[in-house]
């Protein structure tokens, strides 16, 4: 009988009295990719730093091919072949590719000099292996987001592990890059790797994975095969209890024009662009990695240059040169990086509540409290946000709160359109119907939200209408009634 590659049982620990995991138990097979599923403060993230020698459990046993080890440091675990692709992105910006990859670990030559070339070539040889199309030699600085999570994912793979775990690695990727992943996965399962794959996104899970096991409030749920479960019984074991529908959808179109843009550039890639958004309405921005939709909204908000086109909103034209144009003209834009761009994870709660409107409650160079205290607890009552107080810290909470702490900061802004740059990234399903509620509401009461997607099924379940983006320009425009996977897919390519 074929040994396990990894055994976990009875994993426990708690951070100041407080129980974050419980009864962590998984097991996981060469060649297979294993689901690890669960909502925001379900106990993954605590389990796997356990795994990786982060943390150190306070019970259970661990097993590496049925021999009991203990790891001290995550040295000791990439020493034992369990490597981690991580959610939140590391690079070393003024760095190459190639020097990302083997950082600490470069190959030396004669008179203990870094062997550069030597480098450089094991790099690319590892990239192109994997069909990720980035030259080692490309300082990290130069990248996208989503060729900078390649490289994280080559990064780990360059340890030959027989366990790689990857968390949310799919989160910056488009469908494209998020393909080639998917394509190195099985390359990887081919070899008798074991993947322990941890995502939000269930489409995927279904798609690529082949077993899963689900924590709830830190504790072990259920273990199986996919093939035997349906999503919503999957998602059923991950919230705890049914959900009658995923989106939540109760807008209706108006007639009135918020926005349009006429004849649109920007200073990166983007090139006579045309297309309006009505009140009540919800408009998908829809393309792969590098197709201009996040370009787009840098632009309406006066992040990027203007360098042509013209922007009315309600049927004035409006000149946008910085944020705080924008912001004046009642648009709101929540970032797809919201640890990167939307947060200061330094602060607590209520400083990110308050970031956009700190003229409207100060007298001068003083700050007025109470109006601060007053306008936080009324966003964190409105959105649902899960927070011991407003001063606890926004970087203690989940994925799903600290992404409603965002659009709890624009709120407050009273804004009219809100730009909305994957909105639902890298939070629970729980978390995910939440805020397509707050979606629903604003474009309900009036408001107009323009959505930028990786997600098929997202853009099919929420919008009413959808532009579909290629390089820099709008390759066609769908209604709701003509939007499918098929379509969408063959104009974005």
């Amino acid at each position: 009988m074929v040994k396990p590659l990894l055994e976990a049982s009875g994993f426990q620990k708690s951070f100041g009295g407080v129980s974050a995991l419980r009864l962590g138990q998984f097991t996981l097979q060469p060649g297979s990719v294993h689901a690890l599923c669960g909502g925001n403060g379900a106990g993954k993230s605590t389990f796997l730093k356990i795994l990786m020698g982060i943390h150190h459990r306070d019970a259970g046993t661990l097993r590496r091919n049925g021999v009991e080890v203990t790891f001290d440091s995550p040295s000791q675990a990439l020493a034992n072949g369990i490597s981690i692709i991580e959610q939140e992105l590391s690079p070393v910006p003024a760095m190459t590719v190639a020097e990302n990859i083997y950082l600490g670990r470069e190959p030396v030559g004669r008179f203990g000099r870094i062997a550069f070339r030597e480098m450089n070539s094991k790099a690319q040889e590892l990239l192109d292996g994997f069909h990720f199309g980035i030259r080692a030699e490309t300082l990290m600085m130069d990248l996208t987001v989503a060729q900078t999570q390649l490289v994280e994912i080559a990064k780990a793979l360059s340890y030959d592990a027989e366990v790689i775990i990857m968390d949310e690695p799919t989160s910056a990727l488009g469908e494209a890059e998020a393909d080639q992943l998917f394509a190195a996965i099985r390359m990887l399962q081919s070899r008798g790797k074991g993947v322990i794959y941890v995502s939000h996104r269930l489409s995927e899970i279904f798609a690529i994975c082949d077993s899963y096991t689900v924590f709830r409030d830190g504790a072990f749920v259920e273990a199986g095969s996919l093939a035997d479960i349906s999503k919503d019984h999957l998602i059923q074991l991950v919230v705890g209890r049914p959900l009658t529908e995923e989106f939540i959808k109760e807008n209706t179109p108006g007639s009135r024009d918020m926005l349009s843009v006429h004849d649109l550039a920007a200073d990166r890639g983007v090139r006579d662009v045309n297309f309006s958004v009505r009140s009540g309405e919800i408009l998908a921005l829809y393309g792969l990695m590098g197709s201009g939709r996040t370009e787009i909204f840098d632009r309406l908000f006066g992040l990027s240059a203007e360098s042509g086109g013209a922007i009315h909103i309600e049927g004035a034209p409006v000149s946008i040169g910085s944020p705080s144009d924008a912001i004046n003209a009642g648009l709101a834009y929540v970032t797809e990086d919201r640890k990167r761009s939307g947060l200061v994870l330094t602060g607590d709660v209520r400083d990110n509540l308050c970031l956009a409107t700190l003229d409207r409650m100060s007298s001068g160079p003083v700050m007025n409290a109470r109006a601060e205290g007053q306008a936080a607890q009324r966003m964190i009552d409105t959105l649902n946000i899960r927070t011991a107080s407003d001063r606890q810290g926004v970087s203690s909470l989940s994925g799903g709160n600290q992404q409603k702490v965002v659009l709890g900061k624009w709120f407050l802004t009273e804004p009219r359109i809100l730009l909305l740059d994957e909105p639902t990234r890298g939070v629970d399903v729980g978390a995910k119907r939440e805020i397509y509620r707050v979606m629903s509401d604003f474009a309900r009461a009036g408001g107009a939200v323009i959505m930028v997607s990786s997600e098929t099924d997202e853009v099919l379940g929420m919008a009413d209408r959808t532009v579909v983006m290629r390089d820099g320009r709008v390759a066609g425009e769908l209604d709701r009634s003509e939007m499918s996977a098929e379509k969408l897919l063959h104009l974005a390519a």
